[in-house]
């Protein structure tokens, strides 16, 4: 069963965006909406106002496992980037898949101070017939246990399991796709 954010439900129904168009946002450390171009605003149906200061994690699909977002975190936080496929949501329940890369921006220093992210339209057939599947078993690992955190890391640990059994580091496994 999904998590449902206060306020919104899923709608059940899909929104696009052109292949030639790029979803562009930048976050602080914290996750925290600095930017956000016209693609994504009209995606999510929020405004600018509505989105800057906010967590990212605003526009998140309740079906999204967490571990992916871990994974995400960890990657980024420590200085590297990734390449994630990810269910986005907006405002009015409406969502959207993207095939994300997010990088950390440095400074002068080489020190991590934000996030960049830009999102592609994501590829209908991997979707089909990797990521929804394999995001429906994660999430079914997520929620087998009482505990959310219990449940992000045993999902975790599967994914991580099911990776090395390929003989394979994630990047590859997203880049073989």
């Amino acid at each position: 069963m999904s998590e449902k954010r206060p306020g919104v439900q899923p709608s059940g129904k899909e929104r696009h965006f052109k292949p030639e168009e790029l979803i562009v946002s930048k976050t602080d450390l914290k996750g925290h909406i600095t930017y956000a171009n016209e693609v994504f605003l009209r995606l999510s149906d929020y405004t600018e106002k509505e989105v800057l200061g906010k967590p990212h994690s605003l526009i998140r699909h309740p079906d999204m496992p967490r571990c992916v977002f871990k994974l995400l975190w960890d990657q980024i936080s420590s200085g590297k980037e990734i390449f994630a496929y990810v269910l986005n949501m907006g405002k009015k329940g409406d969502h959207y898949w993207v095939y994300a890369h997010v990088t950390p921006t440095f400074d002068a220093q080489h020190k991590v101070i934000g996030y960049h992210s830009n999102r592609r339209v994501a590829d209908p057939e991997i979707l089909k017939t990797k990521i929804i599947p394999l995001y429906a078993e994660l999430r079914k690992i997520e929620e087998s246990t009482s505990n959310r955190k219990d449940g992000m890391n045993a999902a975790s640990d599967a994914f991580a399991k099911k990776l090395s059994d390929a003989g394979m580091a994630y990047d590859q496994f997203i880049q073989s796709l």
